[in-house]
């Protein structure tokens, strides 16, 4: 499974990035992502904001779950008090999306039906198991978050370029997806 993780400002601006890929049964952490869906992530979450802005205000907690699809991708959101919306899109297996149709310069991994009905975060990314794995990592990021803001060279709707965060957030991931 690939990961595009996001934080978007007040203002809609992105402030930081991360892709990766699982962890967790014996995945090596690094995004399957082609060339074409990289670009294309960016759209999926950006689109997926304005169905957040109207899931908040029916939601009273800041983890607000998966809040929306698009072929083969799953949008989850986290909203932080400031309205600052952790966002990160889930991709089972980024060779079976539309956009991705194109000839790939490398092979693909074949999967197996088998996988497909399993429970596991890998293969089954509307589960509980998943959820709770998902709502772990955003809590992890976003304490790592206010560490990061606390900080009196940080200015406000401005990108995040710590490096120690984007430690925390790849270890986060490791440890929870």
């Amino acid at each position: 499974m690939s990961y595009y993780f996001t934080i978007i400002g007040t203002r809609d601006n992105p402030l930081f990035e991360h892709e990766f890929g699982t962890s967790k049964a014996g995945g090596d952490g690094v995004s399957r992502f082609r060339e074409e869906a990289r670009h294309m992530n960016q759209f999926i979450v950006h689109s997926s904001l304005d169905i957040v802005e109207e899931v908040q205000w029916g939601n009273n907690g800041l983890y607000l779950k998966n809040v929306d699809r698009f072929q083969n991708n799953y949008v989850h959101c986290f909203l932080t008090g400031g309205n600052v919306k952790f966002m990160l899109l889930m991709n089972p297996d980024p060779n079976s999306t539309t956009y991705s149709s194109y000839p790939s310069p490398s092979s693909a991994r074949p999967t197996t039906a088998s996988s497909r009905h399993s429970t596991s975060i890998a293969s089954n990314p509307t589960s509980p198991v998943t959820e709770e794995a998902v709502r772990t990592f955003m809590t992890e990021v976003y304490e790592a978050w206010v560490k990061c803001i606390m900080s009196p060279f940080y200015i406000v709707n401005r990108p995040v370029t710590s490096p120690v965060f984007r430690s925390r957030v790849a270890a986060a991931a490791r440890k929870c997806l």
